[in-house]
């Protein structure tokens, strides 16, 4: 059954409770497109490619982790941004974006489903004192190699992570944020974590691991959050009653 737009935009809301994060981008309807919604097709990032594929399928809304309109963006809608939006609104096609909201969600978001994925336990915040709560911090179920973790890392999200550290070192506590969170290693190893895992890595991230003496792992920005925007487009269509799909457009990055 159809649901309204403003209703499925409410419940997201509310869901994720984006109204108390400070972002670098809008969260919640980002382009209005028809009233209603029946069809939800979820993605990490709004592409070209991503937006085509929504509208061959009919959907009548997109969800997204990585939308548009960022801050410090140029605001001329030219070229790119023109073609991207042109296709939304000629489809009639709804964008909904959540960014830190959807990293966030201690259930559905991004570094939550991270770590059910991997079986991590004793879950906990990385840094209580974030008041926007992301990263996390937890324990392997059994104590293992850098590189079985590797493994399994490799294994669940189908690519090589790039690793820094002895292959053989006894891992037990891990550290984690998905994407471009290779910052936060400082906060992994203060907090004790024996190997501390994001998406993207920086040339300063090598220097502070071997000095800090805790393993490192980069992950893929993209495939670390594939997993939050498709837990929350099924809880949405099991609440609301939506037929959704999955649209991937690999990232090696």
């Amino acid at each position: 059954m159809p649901v309204a737009l403003k209703d499925l935009v409410k419940h997201c809301d509310i869901t994720l409770e984006s109204s108390r994060f400070s972002d670098y981008c809008p969260n919640g309807l980002q382009v209005e497109g028809r009233t209603t919604v029946s069809r939800l097709a979820a993605a990490v990032t709004a592409n070209q490619s991503v937006l085509e594929a929504a509208v061959a399928w009919g959907a009548d809304a997109l969800i997204v982790h990585h939308g548009y309109f960022w801050r410090g963006e140029a605001p001329e809608v030219v070229g790119m941004k023109r073609q991207r939006l042109g296709t939304l609104l000629a489809s009639d096609m709804s964008l909904l974006a959540y960014h830190l909201p959807l990293d966030a969600h201690p259930v559905l978001g991004n570094n939550a489903r991270w770590g059910q994925l991997l079986g991590f336990r004793d879950v906990e915040p990385l840094d209580r004192d974030d008041a926007q709560g992301v990263g996390s911090i937890g324990k392997l179920a059994t104590p293992m190699s850098l590189d079985s973790v590797a493994a399994q890392v490799q294994s669940l999200t189908d690519r090589q992570p790039l690793v820094i550290g002895d292959g053989q070192a006894s891992i037990e506590r891990v550290g984690w944020c998905t994407g471009a969170a290779q910052g936060y290693i400082d906060k992994a190893a203060a907090a004790g974590a024996q190997l501390y895992i994001s998406g993207e890595i920086s040339e300063p991230t090598v220097h502070t691991a071997r000095e800090l003496g805790i393993a490192y792992m980069a992950a893929g920005h993209h495939a670390t959050e594939r997993y939050g925007v498709q837990a929350l487009a099924g809880s949405l269509a099991d609440s609301l009653d939506l037929e959704w799909t999955f649209l991937d457009c690999d990232n090696p990055v």
